[in-house]
């Protein structure tokens, strides 16, 4: 039987692609083994968000190579639109496929490995309109589930490549989500998390938004019993959405909302659509809606001309704002962008340091928000067995264990939090009931 391996660089959109084309192909009647393995057919689904991203997108290419000199190698995804120039020159890639016709890859492997053929597939962005919807059953290897709704970005930050490899925004059709929706929770998952590289924008071609969307799979798709927001920013979370969360508890109460800085000059040169006042203001309205709501941040660190005084006055408010966490990235040029041309550009030694400190208000910010669920009941989806526990997120991302009980695994239930213990909060053995 043919093998095919897929590594799978970068956000969570590409995660939801890798699966959609692995469960294509296993349709095919391909095997899909590890990424580590030997296989007929190597899959990089490639990112080109820094020139770090770019980079290891180039080494699982050759790692492919090292592994099968005989193997067909397919790069598909960001990397493979923005660098086509020179990945067209390289023979050991047999398929190279941008950010389109991504839904007609598997078709295309499966034509090019039983023909030996080479076939190269890179369109202008700019041009693109149409949302490609790749539909995926279910996730064989994860209890949540994700479901791509939205694509591409008309935002232009001087530090992001993504506008110019997926192009402008578009969204998939409100019905197809109430379908593929139904689809994934009829295969067993019970959480479904919204995915999209613009995800706030959602359903702008089809004069719905997202509120809309999320208050019909809340009725529509019978068995969902949570909805999580991947990524959304700021500008986006309007009062309709607020309210709509307060009143349905199917919709998760975490959001996670990149800042990429806390300082209003790095935010300019960044080309970001608001203020830290403006920021700080819709963080409170939201926290006096539902106070206990977990808030999470993207955090670049290192931006160029980023001064000693931008830092720490910046680290002061992210303080302040009390994040739940912080991902915090050391700036990372990346060719083609504003940013990799700007002056006062830091070294990478600046950037660790400053990276170390967010990192650390991090870990303390999460501690405090965790002890603050001590005593507390929360519902929990139990994803998986870790030794004799089974560990599982709450509704406000939460990581959480309890004793392990094969009845439980999969399942949402509510549970009192007793104790924090070697940084791990802990559930009682029994679900709450009443």
């Amino acid at each position: 039987m043919t093998t095919f391996a897929i590594s799978t660089l970068g956000c969570k959109v590409n995660t939801y692609e890798s699966q959609g084309y692995a469960q294509a192909l296993r349709d095919y009647g391909f095997n899909e083994v590890s990424f580590k393995e030997t296989a007929d057919i190597y899959i990089i689904n490639t990112c080109a968000v820094t020139n770090t991203a770019a980079a290891k997108s180039r080494q699982k290419i050759h790692q492919a190579q090292k592994q099968n000199k005989k193997a067909m190698i397919v790069a598909v995804g960001c990397y493979a639109q923005s660098d086509f120039k020179k990945l067209k020159e390289d023979p050991a890639i047999h398929l190279l496929i941008g950010s389109d016709q991504k839904e007609l890859l598997p078709k295309l492997i499966q034509s090019a490995w039983e023909n030996s053929q080479r076939y190269h597939c890179v369109h202008d962005m700019r041009v693109m309109s149409a949302f490609e919807a790749i539909p995926v059953r279910s996730f064989v290897h994860q209890t949540r589930a994700y479901l791509k709704i939205q694509d591409g970005c008309n935002q232009f930050c001087s530090y992001c490549i993504i506008p110019y490899t997926r192009g402008s925004e578009r969204s998939l059709s409100p019905d197809q989500v109430i379908e593929q929706a139904k689809s994934l929770v009829a295969n067993g998952h019970l959480e479904i998390v919204l995915t999209g590289i613009h995800t706030g924008r959602y359903g702008r071609e089809y004069h719905v938004t997202l509120s809309s969307l999320l208050e019909r799979l809340c009725k529509e798709v019978t068995g969902l019993q949570r909805i999580r927001i991947s990524s959304i920013e700021m500008n986006e979370i309007n009062d309709e959405l607020i309210a709509l969360m307060k009143r349905e508890p199917k919709i998760a109460r975490h959001l996670h909302i990149p800042i990429q800085s806390a300082d209003n000059e790095i935010l300019k040169l960044m080309n970001r659509p608001y203020n830290i006042e403006q920021f700080a203001q819709r963080m409170n309205e939201i926290r006096t809606l539902l106070p206990d709501i977990s808030i999470s941040t993207d955090v670049i660190t290192g931006f160029p001309s980023e001064s000693d005084a931008h830092f720490e006055s910046g680290y002061q408010c992210l303080n302040e704002l009390a994040f739940s966490f912080l991902h915090v990235f050391p700036f990372s040029k990346r060719d083609g962008t504003k940013a990799a041309l700007m002056k006062g550009q830091l070294n990478n030694q600046v950037k660790k340091q400053r990276s170390t400190r967010l990192n650390r208000l991090s870990e303390a910010l999460y501690q405090a928000y965790q002890r603050r669920f001590i005593n507390r009941c929360v519902a929990v989806l139990w994803e998986e067995v870790k030794g004799d526990l089974m560990f599982g997120h709450t509704s406000e991302y939460l990581g959480v264990y309890a004793p392990y009980e094969a009845a439980s695994l999969h399942k949402l239930e509510t549970r009192r939090i007793i104790a924090y213990e070697n940084d791990k909060l802990l559930c009682e053995a029994q679900e709450v009931n009443g």
